[in-house]
């Protein structure tokens, strides 16, 4: 994570740049506003930044409109007020002239990310954090040719990043431990939840966790366990409430009772590796048949429909945590314990 690493035999040493003390954070550049990209601006115009946003699609004005009028009563605030702090940038060079936050939203494609931060270590002021929402690809990938790696890293968000609020913050080889700091408090700034990954791994960790359970779930319908509705409904009603408010290791611990995890992991866990995971076939036509019977599964609804419900799904359990947070934070304020609140 430093730019001190000594160079390999016949090469030059990576360029450290001086020291910058960042200014307050005021600006932010968008590049590449696409569903995330977009989510990102309406999130970064709402806690006050001003926003330029790049993208090459022709429809970028009347996606940038439709995505604030979506997503303002999200953030309980005013379409006319997002859109006032978002401006437009010609490409991406101009978008971050000024910025002292870049989130980079381009596609999933390493070549496209060389050259795209290329871009923007020259064209970015030197105290800018340079932040990619890649889904997969680690930083040092990307970066490696770069003069200044020092302030690239993954700023991974889960879809919509104006609704979820994980962040996953993944320095690469060259990672200044400063831009790592700086990313943190930027996430939290915007009441995020920021969680620094301590290895590189492709797909980071929430994307491996998903993609495990996808995997899984495709071999059931494929073997014609379930349907995917009813695969949905079975996860819907059972994990993602559990994991709405522990993770997989603290309900696993729950699980043991009074043994805890260590009841799981000794007595069950034995038992539970006897089931082994499926193969999905991932052939072109097997594929094809799990992708028809989601689109009859869900098909009669339209995209704005299901994106809607979800949303507001998502916000109302977001509501209850805070809710709970705060039912939480009272009593521990006032020295109220369970037993003690006669």
């Amino acid at each position: 994570m430093s730019e001190q690493a000594t160079p390999a035999a016949g090469t030059s040493a990576p360029i450290t740049p001086a020291p910058v003390t960042p200014a307050p954070v005021t600006t932010a550049a968008v590049i590449g506003a696409g569903t995330i990209g977009l989510s990102w601006t309406a999130l970064f115009a709402g806690h006050g930044l001003t926003v330029r946003v790049s993208d090459p699609r022709p429809d970028l004005a009347e996606a940038v409109d439709t995505a604030l009028r979506t997503f303002a009563p999200h953030l309980g605030l005013d379409a006319a007020e997002l859109a006032g702090r978002v401006h437009l940038a010609g490409d991406a060079a101009e978008a971050v002239a000024d910025a002292d936050v870049v989130q980079e939203n381009g596609p999933e494609n390493l070549d496209v990310k060389r050259a795209l931060f290329a871009t923007l270590v020259g064209a970015a002021p030197a105290h800018a954090l340079l932040l990619s929402s890649s889904s997969a690809i680690p930083a040092t990938a990307f970066a490696r040719d770069l003069d200044d790696a020092s302030r690239v890293l993954i700023g991974h968000p889960f879809n919509p990043p104006h609704l979820l609020p994980l962040v996953e913050v993944v320095p690469g080889e060259r990672t200044g431990a400063d831009a790592v700091r700086r990313a943190v408090a930027f996430y939290r700034s915007l009441g995020r939840t920021p969680v620094v990954e301590h290895k590189e791994m492709p797909g980071f960790v929430g994307n491996r966790l998903q993609h495990a359970l996808q995997r899984e779930a495709m071999y059931l319908v494929q073997q014609g366990v379930v349907d995917p509705a009813e695969l949905d409904a079975i996860v819907v009603n059972s994990l993602g409430l559990r994991w709405a408010t522990v993770g997989p290791f603290l309900g696993a611990h729950l699980g043991g009772g009074p043994g805890g995890y260590r009841h799981i992991a000794t007595r069950i866990g034995p038992s539970m590796a006897q089931i082994s995971l499926g193969e999905p076939d991932t052939s072109p036509q097997a594929a094809e048949r799990v992708i028809t019977a989601v689109e009859q599964a869900y098909g009669g609804a339209s995209y704005a429909d299901l994106t809607a419900d979800r949303d507001r799904k998502q916000r109302a359990v977001l509501s209850a945590l805070h809710d709970s947070a705060q039912h939480d934070s009272a009593q521990h304020d006032f020295g109220l314990h369970e037993g003690d609140q006669s």
